[in-house]
This record gives structure tokens, C-alpha cells and sequence, in this order.
């Protein structure tokens, strides 16, 4: 049997342990999960602001979240993800050489995103003028010194987030949940295709589905025995 019929067998097997009502959400989750626009973290030194946007993320729909440790390692704090973790794919990139952003900024091209590094100067676009055609990949610096160097001379666009006040900054979580209420709601009344395809969804629901049946792996591994090679 390969590997998709099995995946298949057990998705359907697992939802047996799982109420009509939460496979509904399940459902309805999925339908507008995203991997139009991710989120990209670069050394983020305090664990409550990366999780915080992580979990603006989440609420938003996305599904992908990108972190860059080239010497700063992310730590989840589960107090301020409140569980939102268990939901998007971390994604995380960490080299001996410290070329982590480079590492994450091709494995982005590759996926045929377009880069946004957020910065305060005006010389970039609004985040608001930004079209959702491409597949977009905001970038979010550190809280001392933002983006790198090597982010803002390889990212495709700098943007700003305009603001009319004496500070010209804002917290990370408070900036990266801007960028999204700027994009996300432009995305989902397109014609772009920003959904997840099937076989995407099928594979994230049996993910979701072994987080929320209880002593998942026992079960997993019974029913995987009992199956015909």
C-alpha cells in the first residue's frame, strides 16, 4: 500500500475519536488557511514577540511562519501562543555559517515568493500599496536593529507601515498584525488563488488530527499493524 492510500486510511480512521463539531472547524479552518502570504522572523531576540506574531499568524490564516536563528535561538512561550503553534508549520533556519537568511531567502525564491522587508525608512511602499498578485513573504527584523543587511540588499521591496505620530516604530507583534490586516483581507476578496490545494489540506488535517485525539500514537500504531502491506 503506498503512502497516500495509508495517510488516507488513517485520516479516516483517527476521526473516529474526533466530534462532528470539531472536524466542522477542522473543515472550515482549512477552507481559508493560506500559503499566499507568509511571515518571516529574523533573530528575534525575545521569545514573547516571536510567539506573539506567531500566533497573529495563526489567527490570520497563515500557515507558514519562517524563523531565522543565525545566533539567536527561538524559544516557544506557551503562555503567549495560547496553543496557536500546535495549528502553522514553523519553519526554522539555523547554519553554523550564519547564513540563515540567505538559506531562508532562496528556499522563499525557489517557492516563487516575493520578499518584503519591512522598514521604518519612507524610501519603500506603503504596505497598503502593495499588490497581492505574487505570492508574498513579509520579513520582520530583530527589535534592536531590524531587518539585516543582507535581507534589505536581497529582498525584492522594502515597505513601511506609514505612521504620523513623534515615534517612528512599532512593536513587532503590533507591526507584523499591520502588514496582515493590510494584506490578508486584499488577498481573500481576489481572484488570486490563495487557498490550499486539496492534497495540502489532506495532509494538514491528518497533522491536526493526531494533536487532537488523545493518546494518538498508541492509536496510530495499532491500526497501522492491522493494515495489509
Amino acid at each position: 500500500m503506498d503512502e497516500s492510500r495509508r495517510n488516507q486510511l488513517l485520516t479516516e480512521h483517527l476521526a473516529n475519536y474526533i466530534t462532528e463539531h470539531k472536524k466542522a472547524f477542522v473543515n472550515q479552518v482549512l477552507d481559508r488557511r493560506t500559503r499566499h502570504i507568509t511571515m518571516v522572523l529574523e533573530e528575534i531576540f525575545q521569545s514573547q514577540n516571536a510567539s506573539a506574531v506567531i500566533r497573529t499568524c495563526e489567527c490570520m490564516g497563515l500557515q507558514d511562519i519562517h524563523i531565522i536563528e543565525n545566533e539567536v535561538k527561538y524559544a516557544i512561550n506557551r503562555r503567549v501562543l495560547k496553543g496557536s503553534y500546535k495549528w502553522v508549520d514553523l519553519i526554522k533556519y539555523r547554519t553554523r555559517e550564519n547564513t540563515g537568511t540567505a538559506l531562508c531567502f532562496a528556499e522563499l525564491k525557489r517557492k516563487g515568493y516575493t520578499i518584503l522587508v519591512t522598514d521604518p525608512s519612507p524610501d519603500g511602499k506603503s504596505i497598503y500599496d502593495i499588490p497581492i498578485n505574487n505570492k508574498l513573504a513579509i520579513v520582520m527584523g530583530n527589535e534592536l536593529h531590524g531587518t539585516s543587511a543582507y535581507a534589505l540588499a536581497h529582498a525584492d521591496e522594502k515597505v513601511h507601515i506609514p505612521m504620523y505620530g513623534f515615534t517612528e516604530s512599532l512593536n513587532i507583534s503590533v507591526s507584523a498584525a499591520l502588514c496582515l490586516q493590510a494584506l490578508v483581507p486584499k488577498m481573500r476578496q481576489s481572484e488570486v488563488p490563495w487557498q490550499l490545494s486539496e492534497e495540502e489540506k489532506e495532509f494538514i488535517r491528518l497533522q491536526w488530527y493526531r494533536k487532537m485525539v488523545r493518546r494518538c500514537e498508541i492509536i496510530e500504531r495499532e491500526f497501522l499493524k492491522a493494515l495489509p502491506a
